[in-house]
């Protein structure tokens, strides 16, 4: 029983460092990078979704 939850314990952390690394390095704040403020960012956004290709 003992044995049980320091496994699951594990499996966990290492979950939790996988995805913290995994966001920080292919998902990078793209928005927060470009811009500066609110309203550009929600124009960027809104001319991205409005305009067709």
């Amino acid at each position: 029983m003992r044995l049980g939850k320091k496994l699951w314990l594990i499996i966990f952390l290492k979950l939790f460092i996988l995805f913290a690394v995994v966001k920080l390095l292919f998902f990078p704040n793209f928005l927060d990078e470009k811009f500066k403020t609110e309203k550009e960012k929600s124009a960027y956004i809104m001319d991205s979704l409005t305009t067709s290709k």
